[in-house]
């Protein structure tokens, strides 16, 4: 019987890895991995005029390849990119001006690391939409082959680029700002659910 779920640390981690924390109740978010490019880790994807837009974190190496040590880079001027890339999408979103001040800061201050931050972002958007999972951090990694029976591995199958298979998860449509443009586009960033539903983000995690 499965009571844990693991999985990655994201950066505004998309409305699966929410799902899993609104239904799921007990998540470990994996801290002793080396760090991987091109995932949800240090990138998000946004729904804009134009369809999807991805927004990443450049990041450096640290003292090792572990997640923890990842630095995150000045390079490129990114969350001034980043925020305006958001006020641009979302700035007419019926709840963009309500959660603003709560969003906006993890685009101005600065974190050294970028598992602190997704830290912090995690437990922000957690307390915006009203949900409260038993979250704990791995003292140890595991291969995905020996994961034990109790524990759910997501790792990889929450990712931009070839997820694996998760028969639990089944997207929900919500209200977007540019559906009549260019349709339901599932599984954006958290971002996309809280800005155009609000309050009533809860009701599309939840099973």
């Amino acid at each position: 019987m499965t009571t844990q779920t693991l999985l990655a640390t994201t950066f505004f981690g998309p409305v699966q890895w929410y799902a899993k924390m609104a239904n799921d109740g007990k998540v470990l978010i994996e801290s002793c991995e080396n760090y991987t490019k091109q995932t949800y880790r240090n990138r998000c994807v946004i729904a804009t005029a134009n369809g999807t837009q991805t927004l990443t974190v450049p990041v450096e190496r640290g003292t090792s390849e572990s997640i923890r040590d990842i630095i995150i880079s000045d390079h490129g001027n990114w969350r001034h990119i980043h925020r305006h890339a958001l006020m641009s999408a979302y700035g007419d979103s019926p709840f963009f001006e309500f959660y603003a001040d709560d969003i906006m800061p993890f685009f101005e201050r600065r974190w050294k690391y970028l598992y602190d931050m997704n830290t912090d972002i995690c437990r922000t958007v957690c307390e915006l939409i009203d949900i409260h999972p038993d979250i704990q951090h791995t003292d140890k990694y595991i291969a995905a082959a020996d994961i034990p029976p109790t524990i759910a591995d997501y790792r990889e199958a929450i990712r931009p680029k070839h997820p694996l298979p998760d028969d639990g998860f089944h997207p929900r449509e919500y209200y977007q700002v540019y559906s009549q443009r260019h349709g339901f586009m599932p599984n954006m960033s958290i971002l996309d659910l809280l800005f155009n539903m609000g309050p009533e983000s809860i009701f599309v995690l939840k099973e």
